[in-house]
């Protein structure tokens, strides 16, 4: 469950810089850089495009946003966002989302009822992108713009999409694990699946970035494994099966956990482990050295985003396919400021 570690400050600055919290996003991959972004920052105050191109509303207007998990912290943490967004540029913000992730048919009856509101605008974070299309194609009939969040939809529907740059996001991890180990040894990742677009950009880009960038590491072939339990046996087989690993990379919240956890059964308290996202086991691990830090995503600066797309769209502005809500790096130096805690769960 994705429970935020402190309360956002409407003042607070962000971190920019996440599967959901989805594991489905779908934008490509950047291209291989030399170096990677160790982060990148930005107000949530502030959108990623000047300000004299978000025209304001006059408070009549609703922007209509559609999660995939209300409940949940991270969804909430979204929602503040968009509400920020929507206040300071003179919208009303509508949020709702289903009990939980499984919901596909209830999130479906709610993207009706926000069709049937007659928004300004729509956000969605689409559970079943191909369940959805029917609602879709009345969306785009009644001419009420779409903007995709936290992932990727797959259709010609929206008009552009909310997310983190989860290749590059895979760089800084990789650039931070070798300044760890000293920019030489053998390291070990394991990756969460190997169908969704996110997923496969979070392997690609560590991959690329030590290809490119660590002559002196080798990277040992990618196991799957989606599940704590599994990803613990995948990263314990692999220290077993290579005494000189120094360094292993989990590129999601179980895949992480389960890497710090087979690591400490395979009894090697030397190998420097790197992860993405956040939850209780990361935070705890980083906390106890057992984890060196992660990459987290930032949920507020995506829902405030989203809501200026969607503004942006209303007045008819041409917008680029992918809009990147930012990452950054965090570890036990940072991992209780303000700015980095907004975007911790639980």
């Amino acid at each position: 469950m994705r429970i935020l570690r402190q309360a956002i400050a409407a003042s607070a600055v962000l971190v920019l810089g996440l599967s959901a919290c989805s594991t489905s996003s779908a934008g490509g991959p950047s291209a291989p850089s030399s170096k990677a972004p160790a982060s990148k920052q930005a107000s949530p105050a502030q959108s990623s495009a000047p300000s004299g191109d978000v025209p304001r509303g006059d408070g009549t207007k609703t922007i209509y946003l559609v999660s995939q998990g209300f409940q949940h912290r991270y969804w909430q943490a979204v929602k503040e966002g968009a509400e920020q967004a929507g206040e300071e540029f003179g919208y009303k913000i509508a949020f709702v989302g289903p009990d939980d992730e499984t919901k596909v048919t209830q999130q479906l009856d709610q993207l009706k009822t926000a069709l049937d509101s007659r928004p300004a605008a729509i956000g969605f974070a689409a559970l079943d992108s191909g369940a959805a299309e029917p609602v879709l194609q009345e969306i785009a009939a009644a001419k009420i713009p779409v903007i995709a969040f936290d992932s990727a939809v797959d259709s010609d529907v929206p008009v552009t999409t909310v997310q983190t740059d989860n290749y590059a996001a895979a760089q800084a991890a990789a650039e931070h694990l070798t300044e760890l180990i000293g920019g030489k040894g053998t390291v070990g990742l394991v990756c969460h699946d190997q169908t969704s677009q996110s997923a496969k950009d979070r392997c690609r880009g560590f991959q690329d970035w030590m290809k490119d960038n660590a002559p002196e590491i080798k990277v040992l072939q990618q196991q799957y494994a989606g599940e704590v339990g599994l990803a613990a046996n995948a990263a314990k087989s692999i220290v077993q099966a290579n005494p000189d690993v120094v360094g292993m990379y989990g590129t999601n919240e179980a895949a992480a956990g389960g890497v710090v956890q087979g690591v400490k059964e395979a009894g090697n308290a030397d190998v420097t482990v790197v992860g993405f996202d956040s939850g209780k086991t990361q935070l705890d691990a980083i906390r106890d050295g057992s984890e060196a830090g992660a990459i987290t995503q930032a949920p507020v600066k995506m829902g405030y985003e989203t809501v200026i797309a969607a503004i942006k769209a209303i007045d008819g502005q041409t917008l680029p396919e992918v809009i990147d809500s930012g990452f950054e790096w965090y570890d036990a130096t940072n991992l209780d400021d303000p700015a980095i805690a907004a975007n911790l769960y639980e």
